[in-house]
């Protein structure tokens, strides 16, 4: 399918005054919704997020936050490490990445999926899928928590208000809202599709699009009823729709689609018939520049990854890691410079140089490497998956 040509969508308004980092801590009445200090004016625009959503910095900009070393107080002295989960190894590798070496395996459940850091930024949860349970892990001491029953949680978000976790229970066909500290259930959702298993959420956090793996479909959500609102089948025969990513925007939304080589872009709000961009083979994996001017695309199936220019709303380079492999999913370091991807079929990690695409580093790592999480990385708190801050 031809690259469709799309404009690029601008929200009125000059971005509003930034607000300094939340503490992070767990939901209280504190972090109502409240409007930023500075009245709205007709230079300003102010945005009504989700109830209980800490104030929205930018309205041009959803990863305002996420500026290079911008940690917040309740990480900035948590130590710099990537946590690698070893689906088929049962385990949790660690690297340090200033030495690129693993410095500890963790044992876990049964076919860890992701590693998923909390709203709060405090506890990293290991998404143990076939072990129905999620290990925690203090990334500031390392130590490793008593694992919690939840069933089937192939991947792991969190509502922007902080209230919720949303399991993605793939199998279950649900998404199961729980509580985000205790994961006691307050709702179950049916997905009315097969395999969900990525999501992102809009700017102002009272909607998010979620992809279905197996069936080759897009739901919305509204999050505040917790209710499936909308659901599309994606206009390709065996789609396979993977990691989704907002635009800074806020209101369009990419998925990669590992079957169709490239990524879906549809509107939020909207939710209408997407147009269709080819990146690579096997698109997987979806990451934003620390300037939020760029998107790296992982293309698993032929070990390359694509960068996508949001200003300039087209591709413009193309990175192929020497010797091949099969880049999946990872995130972007504090500064900005390194983007670290598992190397799902090559029981590997790889460290990617993001102003020249270089490999820096190729480590070994347990069997079937999948969702690892650089932590910490900047932002005010998480939406969970492997690190989608705000």
């Amino acid at each position: 399918m031809p690259p469709t040509t799309l404009a690029r969508v601008l929200i009125a308004g000059a971005a509003l005054t930034a607000l300094a980092a939340c503490s992070g801590g767990s939901p209280t009445k504190s972090h109502a919704s409240k409007s930023p200090s500075a009245p709205a004016t007709s230079q300003q625009k102010t945005v009504q997020g989700l109830t209980g959503m800490p104030p929205v910095l930018d309205p041009e900009d959803v990863y305002a936050a996420d500026r290079p070393g911008r940690l917040s107080p309740v990480v900035k002295d948590f130590p710099s490490l990537v946590y690698v989960p070893n689906t088929n190894s049962n385990t949790v590798s660690v690297i340090d990445p200033k030495t690129y070496k693993v410095v500890r395996t963790i044992p876990v459940g049964v076919q860890p999926q992701h590693v998923v850091p909390s709203w709060d930024l405090k506890t990293l949860w290991v998404n143990n899928d076939k072990g129905n349970s999620l290990t925690p892990i203090d990334p500031k001491t390392g130590k490793v928590g008593k694992a919690v029953d939840v069933h089937d949680p192939y991947n792991l978000y969190f509502t922007p208000n902080g209230r919720y976790a949303i399991v993605m229970a793939s199998l279950d066909r649900q998404l199961v809202f729980r509580d985000a500290h205790t994961m006691k259930v307050a709702k179950s959702e049916p997905a009315t599709c097969y395999g969900v298993n990525h999501a992102d959420f809009s700017l102002d956090g009272r909607y998010f699009i979620v992809s279905c793996e197996f069936s080759g479909e897009l739901l919305k959500v509204d999050t505040e009823k917790m209710k499936v609102i909308g659901k599309q089948k994606l206009p390709f025969h065996g789609a396979m729709p993977q990691d989704v990513k907002v635009a800074p925007d806020g209101k369009k939304f990419y998925i990669a689609d590992m079957m169709a080589h490239g990524l879906w872009i549809v509107d939020g709000d909207s939710f209408g018939k997407p147009t269709f961009l080819p990146t690579g083979k096997g698109a997987h994996g979806l990451y934003v520049s620390r300037d939020s001017r760029e998107m790296y695309i992982s293309n698993r199936g032929e070990g390359t990854i694509s960068v996508f220019d949001f200003p300039k709303n087209r591709l413009v380079k193309k990175w192929r890691l020497p010797g091949g492999g099969s880049p999946d999913m990872g995130g972007v370091s504090s500064d900005g410079k390194v983007l670290w991807l598992s190397g799902r079929y090559n029981s590997e990690v790889y460290a990617i140089d993001t102003t020249s695409g270089r490999q820096l580093a190729r480590i070994k790592v347990g069997s079937g490497p999948h969702g690892l999480a650089v932590y910490p990385q900047p932002g005010r708190y998480s939406l969970g998956h492997t690190g989608i801050f705000r």
